[in-house]
């Protein structure tokens, strides 16, 4: 058994949604356990300032690739370009994801199908394209980002799309965790409450949404920049060898009641 479980030197990993929010936390969290990084997203500048931190601070390869997670193109040519730089491709994260909320009556056409574009089939485009890589090497360690409403709905908040896509993303998980269990693939999600992030600001300043969230959550409170740390490092390390197509919710006890 290796003396540290959560050891990521040498490996490489693709992370989707790199140019905000908790894709950066997700690279430095890779980064500082001495994975090597292949980092994605539409916004190249966003992309090369989060390369030169991480690179900076932890000395470890940075090779940044713009993307555009709706078109399926963009996803094939860009897991090609990020093998053919490492030679490999050892952990995927999905974490590139939209939120909006709209009553389902009046909900508009192009709204849903950017939801469920970017935040399921993305995803498992992804997952195929790495997928063939990583049955190739018999080892990978696939992580999707679900949510809360993997589980649950919320009350006074219209997020049908949004709730379908995660719920989506969670059977996707447990779909592909049992078809790969046996080629030394796993796939797990992590399931986030509400967390602080560029995408939920507005939502996590708002005095009435606080007040929800207090109502709904044994903690009380929204989470934290790097409460999400553990639970991706397990899944991406050799300490989760034995787990796959598993969920996990990480809310305060949201999901607990």
């Amino acid at each position: 058994m290796k003396e540290n479980l959560f050891d990521l030197t040498g490996k490489v990993a693709l992370i989707t949604g790199v140019s905000s929010g908790l894709g950066q936390q997700f690279a430095r969290t890779l980064a500082a356990a001495g994975a090597n990084l292949a980092i994605v997203a539409r916004r190249r500048k966003k992309l090369e300032e989060v390369k030169e931190k991480l690179e900076k601070e932890f000395g470890i390869e940075v090779f940044v690739e713009p993307c555009d997670v709706m078109r399926t193109s963009d996803i094939r040519s860009s897991v090609q370009k990020i093998r053919a730089h490492f030679g490999k491709i050892d952990i995927l994260i999905n974490n590139a994801g939209v939120g909006a909320a709209f009553p389902s009556s009046q909900h508009p056409d192009d709204e849903w199908h950017r939801i469920i574009n970017t935040n399921l089939n993305a995803v498992f485009f992804f997952c195929r394209e790495v997928g063939v890589i990583m049955l190739q090497q018999k080892y990978g360690k696939i992580i999707n980002l679900g949510s809360i409403h993997s589980r649950v709905a919320m009350p006074n908040m219209p997020i049908a799309a949004y709730a379908a896509s995660k719920g989506g993303v969670f059977m996707l998980t447990k779909a592909l965790a049992t078809e790969w269990a046996e080629h030394g693939i796993t796939v797990n999600a992590i399931g986030p409450s509400y967390f602080k992030s560029e995408m939920t600001k507005t939502l996590v300043n708002n005095p009435d949404f606080l007040k929800t969230i207090k109502g709904l959550c044994p903690m009380g409170r929204v989470g934290n920049v790097g409460e999400l740390d553990g639970a991706i490092l397990f899944f991406a390390s050799d300490a989760s060898s034995f787990t796959t197509g598993q969920l996990l919710n990480i809310d305060g006890g949201w999901t607990a009641i």
